[in-house]
């Protein structure tokens, strides 16, 4: 398998939170304040832009208390990922209208289309597992949800 679709290689235990912010703009701007100190993003002030635009785009909440925020910019080097959970749940306006519990935020650079796309499809595969989800809502500390990843095949 590719290193580069191993989505424990994207993120470290450092850049999993629980989010403090009862709203969805808080909560991306946490994930924002630690995805941001990654040397693979150039220029935090232009993907923070990034990620807002997408948001208003379209809501990235995917639904299951899922959202997946993510964008490609040329001042991203490489794929990297920080994950935000929120137990009680906080509006995202999902598509099926439920709070969101886990948030994944993806940056990749301008250049990575087709990685891009595979990153995303594998991360929602990997989602879809009921009981992986439920494990990352129930582990005690941030850092035990990188450890459930790195589990992962």
């Amino acid at each position: 398998m590719d290193k580069i679709f191993k989505i424990s290689n994207m993120v470290d235990s450092s850049r999993i939170i629980d989010i403090q912010s009862n709203d969805k703009k808080g909560a991306l701007k946490e994930l924002l304040e630690i995805i941001c100190e990654d040397e693979l993003i150039t220029n935090p002030k232009i993907f923070s832009k990034e990620i807002f635009k997408r948001e208003q785009l379209m809501s990235t909440g995917i639904g299951y208390g899922i959202a997946i925020p993510h964008a490609r910019h040329k001042t991203v080097k490489d794929f990297v990922m920080a994950i935000g959970r929120k137990r009680e749940g906080l509006e995202y306006g999902s598509i099926d209208d439920k709070p969101v519990k886990l948030i994944f935020m993806i940056g990749a650079s301008d250049k990575q289309d087709k990685d891009y796309i595979r990153v995303l499809s594998r991360l929602v595969l990997r989602l879809k597992n009921k009981e992986f989800v439920d494990k990352m809502l129930s582990v005690e500390k941030p850092k035990d949800i990188y450890e459930l990843i790195k589990q992962q095949k």
